[in-house]
């Protein structure tokens, strides 16, 4: 049992004796910090969250001292010696603004239903502190500043809630359906066979003209901008110019255009062009733009301007260095330029990440430090890894990607592996992995004591999951915690953590480089068994490990090297190499990390 006053004072000190951090840790000389960013994510509401009365459940309602069970700020920043203690040098927050009340997923709705960019989400403070919660989330800013972290927040540009505040002043910011065409029977536009086989091929080319549209029954489903907007208790409604009523229309999953994930019923998608013609929503007016829609004269320019000036507002209110873009590949290249433009006026180190999944030149040259990688969505199949690093290794990595095997809308790194320890190896040979490519190590809050609970069915789940875990109980929509107390039945990897990222730092300048040809993948003889060398100069780094989590496999190296002692780096013991070759005893999900010496090549 743990006294929460002592521990938050426990927490406090470990943080006021640490050397202090002048606010603003980024000097302005290290304009590209994220190359040697190690990232904790952490959602704020989930992660934070303890069910201090141990009644077996999270409570939505302040407890009688006047403190929350769902997760907040103050409990955050208590947790910051821990995320320092693995390695961390940065925090990552999933969105903290003002939720919608209208439709909500689950009993607290999700937190990318914005209402207010420049409010915050009430339920985050403390009421026993008698603090405005913008006071307590600038203490969690500085508080991890001291600590020599950076701070990221991610922010949501693309959708708002179906009750945005912005819908009473500018209703022509929204896609609006009329209500006499039943608005129960709403959806994703559907498409017939050889529509999708086009629209694919079209996309894949970049050939944006002419892309195809929905039918004429589903666009015609869309009203025109009301003269006026009302706010209701089951959102907006507006009245079109001919007299006829409309309310706001929900969003969907925006590609690939026959995705049929739960509707978005509590957000709505941003009008972010002006033009008659393509008044409705689908594919090639959210994302896959049609050249006839991406033109200078259909922008929105007021919305693009209000935009635009989210983050710097953030940033000077709290102190930030870094902004994660929620949907940036579905923002047009022109709004995220600005974005990034005045975000870095006047402080050229501001750092931006973006949820894409090709780490390619051309988002560097657009400005951003980082990107969400396609490492989540391979690591299913060992067969699947060596091909992503093959592509990065034809193509370079212009900027780093999250190291991370999971986020919040892909299963876990344990998803199905409850209670085996092959869930622990699995998440530990993933890290490390990761560790030594061009990327950022990334930690989703939990990954580290094996938590193996979805917190939102986004990408790669299958219908048998989404039977198992109803949208509505989700950690995205409802109260929640990770199971901190039991770790479920595993010894928390935060150690193992701690001394993959303290060797990694020996070998950061080598680690770091992302040119062509620069991840190469040894032999070695067992297919199941995975190998990544990373070579600069003088020094060769070697990653080795099974990617069969429940049986011991065998395999072997070879090396230009007749005979030698190689050091394996994590637990110290020796590697002979005689006559050109090692083999190699790999327990289930173990891996190595060794040098070659300079003048040895495999």
């Amino acid at each position: 049992m743990v006294d929460p006053f002592d521990y938050f004072i426990d927490a406090i000190g470990a943080i006021r004796a640490s050397a202090p951090v002048e606010p603003g840790v980024a000097a302005a000389s290290d304009r590209n910090w994220s190359a040697s960013a190690t990232v904790y994510n952490l959602f704020v509401r989930y992660n934070a969250a303890f069910d201090h009365d141990r009644d077996g459940r999270i409570g939505t309602e302040p407890l009688a001292g006047g403190f929350r069970e769902t997760g907040t700020l103050l409990k955050a920043i208590a947790m910051l010696p821990y995320i320092k203690r693995m390695g961390v040098n940065t925090l990552y927050l999933l969105p903290l603004t003002s939720i919608g009340k209208v439709n909500r997923k689950g009993e607290l709705g999700s937190p990318y239903a914005i209402k207010n960019h420049y409010k915050l989400d009430e339920t985050l403070g403390e009421p026993a502190l008698d603090l405005p919660v913008e006071t307590q989330l600038k203490a969690l800013v500085e508080a991890a500043h001291h600590l020599g972290m950076r701070v990221v927040f991610e922010f949501v540009f693309r959708t708002a809630s179906i009750d945005s505040d912005w819908i009473g002043e500018h209703p022509e910011w929204f896609y609006w359906l009329r209500t006499d065409r039943d608005p129960a029977s709403y959806g994703p536009p559907a498409f017939d066979h050889n529509t999708l086989a086009r629209i694919y091929e079209q996309v894949d080319k970049h050939d944006f003209h002419e892309l195809p549209e929905p039918d004429e029954a589903y666009r015609s489903r869309f009203a025109p901008t009301p003269e006026t907007a009302t706010p209701g208790e089951n959102g907006y409604t507006g009245t079109t110019p001919d007299g006829g009523e409309c309310l706001i229309a929900s969003a969907f999953a925006d590609w690939p255009p026959d995705d049929r994930q739960p509707p978005w019923t509590d957000v709505t998608y941003l009008k972010l062009h002006d033009a008659p013609r393509f008044n409705y929503i689908a594919y090639n007016t959210i994302r896959m733009y049609d050249e006839a829609l991406e033109r200078p004269e259909f922008r929105a320019m007021a919305l693009w301007q209000e935009i635009t000036g989210i983050i710097p507002w953030c940033r000077d209110e709290f102190g930030i260095d870094g902004a994660m873009i929620d949907m940036g590949h579905a923002l047009p290249p022109e709004l995220k330029a600005a974005i990034v433009t005045e975000a870095r006026r006047g402080k050229p180190e501001f750092a931006f990440w973006d949820e894409n999944f090709d780490p390619s030149p051309k988002l560097k040259e657009e400005g951003f430090n980082a990107v969400l990688g396609s490492l989540p969505f391979v690591i299913h199949d060992v067969q699947y890894i060596k091909g992503l690093l093959n592509f990065l290794n034809r193509n370079g990595v212009a900027i780093p990607f999250f190291a991370t095997g999971e986020n919040h809308n892909t299963p876990r790194v344990c998803h199905h592996l409850t209670g085996k320890e092959a869930g622990r190896r699995r998440a530990l040979f993933l890290f490390t992995l990761g560790a030594v490519l061009p990327a950022m190590p990334f930690i989703h809050s939990g990954m580290e004591i094996c938590e193996w609970r979805p917190v939102n069915l986004g990408l790669n789940f299958t219908d048998d999951d989404r039977q198992h875990f109803p949208a509505e109980t989700l950690p995205l929509f409802a109260p929640a915690a990770c199971d901190w107390s039991e770790s479920n039945g595993f010894a928390p990897l935060c150690d193992d953590i701690r001394r993959v990222l303290d060797i990694r730092s020996l070998y950061l300048d080598l680690v770091r480089r992302g040119e062509i040809g620069s991840i190469m993948q040894p032999y070695i003889s067992d297919p199941a068994l995975l190998t990544v060398m990373r070579k600069s100069g003088e020094k060769t780094l070697v990653f080795a490990g099974n990617s069969n989590f429940d049986d011991a496999v065998s395999g072997t190296m070879e090396f230009d090297e007749e005979a030698m002692e190689l050091e394996e780096l994590i637990t110290g013991r020796k590697l002979t190499v005689s006559d050109h070759k090692v083999t190699l005893d790999f327990a289930p999900g173990e891996c190595i990390l060794f040098e070659l010496p300079g003048a040895a090549e495999e």
